[in-house]
C-alpha cells in the first residue's frame, strides 16, 4: 500500500490483511493449542481451561514418550521406510503414468479399468496376510513398502498431469533419436515436478503415519516403526489411567506417578509426529507453484 493509491484500494488492502491475519490464527490455534497440552503438567491438562499457553510447565510429557528405549530405532526405521517407500513409489507411478498417457498403447484404456477395480473392492485382511505370508513379507521391511508402491490414483493423478504437456517436446525428442527412457526421464520428469512433489508428500505423510502395517505382518521388535511405538506408549498411559481409577472407585490409594495423563501423552505424540512433515513441507512447496510447461515449446 502506498500513498498514491485510493481510499478504495487501501481500505481493500486493510480488510484483506485482517481476513489472513485471522485465517491464520484459526489454523495456527489447534496446533499451538496442543503445544500448549503437550508442555503442560498431565493433572493440570486434565482440568481443562488451556488455550495456547501451558499452566504449569513441564517437559513430562515428551520424556514419557521419548524415553522409550526403542523410540530411536524405531525412528530410524520409520524414517528409512519413508524415502526407500516415497521413492519407489513415485518411480513406479511415474513410469505407469508415462505409458498410460501415450494413446498408442492398445488396450490402455481397458487396462486401466482393471486397474480400479481394486479400489473399490478388496478381499480383506485374512486373504492380505495369506499373500504376504506366501510371498515371504512377514517379519520383512519390503512390507512397508513394496504392497503399497503402486496406487491407481496417484498414477492417475500424474497421467492426467502428463497429459497437459505438449506432445511436440516428445515429438521433438524422437526426432532428435531420443528413445522412450530418454524422453521420460530427461524431458517429462523435470517438467513433471510440481505433481510429483504433491504426490510425495501424500506418500510420505502415509509412509509415516502407518501404523497397521506392523500390527497386522510384524512381531519383531527391531522392526517396529514409530508410530506403533507411540501407540504402544500410549496404551501404556491409558493402562495406568484405568487403574488409577479403578482404585480411586474402591477407595484404594495407588502408588503410581499419575502426572502422565492420555490427554497429555496424546498431544506429546502430535508435536513428536508432525513436526518432520513440518520440516518436510517448505523443501516441497516451491514444486507446487512452478507452472508446468514454463517456457516450453507451445502447440
Amino acid at each position: 500500500m502506498t500513498k498514491h493509491d485510493s481510499v478504495s484500494r487501501r481500505i481493500f488492502y486493510v480488510c484483506n490483511v485482517i481476513f489472513f491475519l485471522l485465517l491464520i490464527a484459526v489454523v495456527l490455534f489447534p496446533y499451538l493449542n496442543i503445544l500448549a497440552k503437550a508442555l503442560n503438567d498431565g493433572k493440570d491438562t486434565a482440568m481443562g481451561g488451556i488455550t495456547i499457553f501451558p499452566r504449569r510447565p513441564t517437559f513430562e510429557n515428551f520424556t514419557t514418550v521419548l524415553g522409550d528405549k526403542s523410540f530411536g530405532r524405531a525412528f530410524l526405521t520409520s524414517a528409512c521406510i519413508v524415502v526407500a517407500g516415497t521413492l519407489l513409489n513415485l518411480l513406479v507411478q511415474f513410469m505407469a503414468a508415462y505409458v498410460f498417457m501415450n494413446k498408442q498403447f492398445i488396450g490402455h484404456k481397458v487396462l486401466l479399468y482393471l486397474f480400479m477395480v481394486p479400489m473399490y473392492f478388496g478381499g480383506g485382511l485374512i486373504p492380505q496376510y495369506i499373500l504376504y505370508s506366501k510371498l515371504g513379507l512377514l517379519n520383512n521391511y519390503l512390507v512397508y513398502v513394496l504392497p503399497g508402491c503402486f496406487s491407481v490414483y496417484n498414477m492417475i493423478i500424474i497421467r492426467s498431469y502428463l497429459n497437459s504437456i505438449p506432445a511436440s517436446l516428445a515429438e521433438s525428442a524422437r526426432v532428435d533419436g531420443a528413445n522412450d527412457l530418454r524422453i521420460a526421464f530427461r524431458i517429462i520428469l523435470p517438467l513433471a515436478k510440481p505433481v510429483l512433489a504433491t504426490v510425495a508428500l501424500w506418500v510420505a505423510v502415509a509412509l509415516w503415519n502407518d501404523w497397521l502395517t506392523t500390527l497386522y505382518f510384524v512381531t519383531k521388535k527391531e522392526m517396529f516403526t514409530l508410530q506403533y511405538v507411540l501407540m504402544q506408549v500410549l496404551k501404556e498411559a491409558e493402562k495406568i489411567q484405568a487403574i488409577i481409577k479403578e482404585a480411586a472407585m474402591r477407595g484404594e490409594v495407588v502408588n503410581i506417578k499419575s502426572n502422565i495423563t492420555t490427554e497429555s501423552v496424546k498431544s506429546a505424540q502430535l508435536i513428536v509426529t508432525t513436526v518432520p512433515i513440518i520440516i518436510m513441507y517448505p523443501f516441497l512447496q516451491k514444486y507446487f507453484i512452478q507452472g508446468i510447461t514454463l517456457g516450453a515449446v507451445k502447440d
